[in-house]
């Protein structure tokens, strides 16, 4: 504080000025932060109610009592458990194969050079851009087509094909920021190419693959699109499209809704908490290039 206030008087600004100018930006970041959590904690009160004090009270009112009871209904009765299982088995191997496939590609592009390097990096960056919207009908006339429609591999193969370029286009420009001279000397030392990516080009990218990963789980955990188009049973769905089945035309059970729902940001939750530091770092390091 008192280096930042020195900064300041040497700009010509007076310490209390600064600190007046510092307060009031902690006092708007506050703000804005509560004003963004604002719905989280609409839902966890919500998640505590009854229907009935919600139907007579309204829902921006503190509950008279507190129920504990929304989270065992939703996670048996409305099947929330069977839902989080769903999505794991979504997610996990379209993770593992984005992964994989991009980081094999991102090596070819960053440290190979050969004719139509930088096209076939434009075109991974050009699939980035396309919305999916648009691709809803041929997608699912190919995955009819193919015998993959209402299946796990269908969601499975999709976010794989449809995050390759994002995590082609991060990994490419981390992996030109390792030096070369590491990777000649493994190729000296009779290293293979598939060694060098291995042991020595994977090891010093796991910043940016553990940034990628949480990314990469929180989107496809949370798809919703996807899986109300591609998945027609009920046995199938993902949190996402099994909480929304929950809302009926004429009666909609909303604490339970919500008590579900809080219930699925667990994981992600938890993902961010392991992988924060290697998140934060992967998204500083190799920005130069």
């Amino acid at each position: 504080m008192a280096v930042y206030a020195e900064s300041r008087q040497l700009r010509g600004e007076s310490p209390v000025a600064a600190l007046m100018r510092s307060s009031f930006k902690y006092v708007l970041l506050t703000a804005v932060a509560l004003l963004w959590l604002l719905p989280v904690l609409a839902a966890l009160v919500t998640s505590f109610r009854t229907m009935d004090d919600i139907a007579v009270r309204g829902f921006w009112t503190l509950p008279r009592t507190v129920n504990l009871n929304n989270f065992q209904r939703a996670w048996l009765d409305a099947r929330v458990s069977k839902y989080l299982l769903n999505s794991f088995i979504i997610t996990i191997p379209s993770l593992f194969g984005m992964l994989v496939l991009s980081s094999l590609g991102a090596y070819a592009l960053a440290r190979f050079k050969f004719r139509g390097n930088l096209l076939l990096y434009f075109t991974f960056v050009a699939g980035t851009m396309l919305p999916f919207q648009i691709l809803m009908l041929p997608v699912f006339r190919l995955t009819n087509r193919l015998g993959l429609y209402d299946s796990y591999g269908a969601l499975i193969l999709i976010h794989t094909a449809f995050q390759l370029g994002f995590c082609t286009f991060v990994l490419r420009n981390f992996m030109r920021t390792i030096p070369g001279d590491i990777l000649d000397a493994a190729r000296v030392d009779g290293c293979s190419e598939f060694r060098i990516y291995w042991q020595v080009v994977l090891p010093l990218t796991l910043p940016s693959l553990a940034a990628l990963a949480t990314l990469e789980f929180t989107w496809v955990f949370n798809d919703y699109l996807w899986a109300i188009i591609l998945l027609r049973s009920d046995t199938l769905r993902p949190v996402t499209a099994g909480l929304a089945t929950l809302r009926g035309q004429y009666n909609t059970d909303w604490p339970v809704i919500t008590a579900g729902a809080l219930l699925a940001t667990i994981p992600t939750l938890i993902v961010f908490v392991f992988l924060q530091r290697y998140f934060i770092q992967g998204l500083t390091l190799g920005s130069g290039k």
